[in-house]
């Protein structure tokens, strides 16, 4: 099995580092003084897709050898999985097929599209959708890119973790969202290079539990839905290297309902001015169930994408 590595995360930094700015990881007095530690947000809605996964997309594609960059790419995603391998796709002269499953969020949709990238719909959800990929790497020869289960991809988005450390080196817990779980793998790997006392704790939603569910149990389970409003959370399948890597180094995982994902979304406008969609308030969401569990801390909680549709806005603001 392909493995992910310290080494390998320092070295995508100087790969990114060419293409993308650091993110900044912010501190929000009023944000603390209701969670009772200090709050820290790490901003990754601020990157060119408006999320991390970009970071993995553009260490993924320029270490691509080159003959496979003139056949192509193909992916599977909801949303920000897609955005980065299109997106990282036109930086290098890459033509990406993205497979996106029936009724996905259409302004996610048309990013790619924008980007460049072909556009198949295919499937009622992300594990469906992934079986058409197997199809299409055969017939026309594209590379498969697994968004959870290619090295170069948790390498890449890791790098926010480095920038973590460095920003704030007197961190005590980072709070990961987890849905394919490439970023909650790459804190845990920073971490224990960095500083192994350092607690990460990864969030899922409620309706999306299979990778808490088998954490909790000790082996793979799936979940027959994975309906959820966060869109970046959405899967029914725990993943072999992101779960190898989960099982041995997280600290806990924590169950958000609809309702505080909801909730989440409307604090990260009270409190930071940033508007971000259900996955990238997890964290955030995550925080007010443990403030108690972490008080006096310094945590950062990652922002990990800010692509909320103007439906599902709609719907938090009126209904929330």
């Amino acid at each position: 099995m392909k493995t992910v590595t310290f080494h390998g995360i320092v070295s995508a930094r100087l790969t990114i580092n060419k293409y993308l700015q650091p993110t900044p990881l912010r501190y929000y007095h009023e944000l603390s003084e209701r969670l009772g530690f200090e709050a820290y947000i790490k901003h990754e809605n601020h990157l060119p897709t408006r999320s991390f996964k970009v970071r993995g997309g553009i260490n993924f594609m320029y270490n691509l050898p080159v003959e496979q960059k003139k056949q192509g790419v193909v992916t599977a995603t909801r949303g920000n999985h897609g955005q980065s391998i299109a997106y990282a796709a036109a930086q290098f002269g890459v033509n990406a097929t993205i497979v996106v499953p029936y009724g996905n969020n259409p302004e996610k949709n048309s990013a790619m599209k924008a980007f460049g990238a072909e556009l198949i719909e295919y499937g009622n959800d992300f594990d469906e959708a992934r079986e058409l990929c197997d199809k299409l790497q055969a017939e026309r020869g594209l590379y498969y890119i697994h968004p959870c289960m290619e090295p170069a991809l948790v390498h890449g988005v890791g790098t926010y973790s480095l920038e973590i450390f460095e920003n704030l080196p007197n961190v005590n817990t980072i709070i990961v969202p987890i849905g394919g779980g490439s970023g909650v793998c790459g804190a845990i790997t920073v971490a224990k290079a960095i500083n192994p006392n350092v607690k990460i704790i990864g969030v899922q939603a409620e309706n999306a539990p299979a990778v808490y569910r088998s954490w909790k149990a000790g082996r793979h389970i799936e979940t027959d839905s994975c309906n959820t409003i966060a869109d970046g959370l959405a899967t029914r399948v725990p993943f072999p290297i992101p779960f190898s890597i989960i099982s041995e180094g997280i600290d806990d995982i924590v169950l958000v309902s609809e309702d505080e994902i909801k909730k989440g979304i409307i604090s990260s406008l009270r409190y930071t001015h940033n508007l971000a969609e259900g996955a990238g308030v997890a964290a955030l969401a995550a925080a007010f169930k443990l403030s108690d569990k972490l008080a006096g801390q310094n945590v950062a909680m990652i922002m990990t994408g800010g692509n909320i549709d103007l439906d599902t806005l709609k719907e938090v603001l009126i209904n929330t």
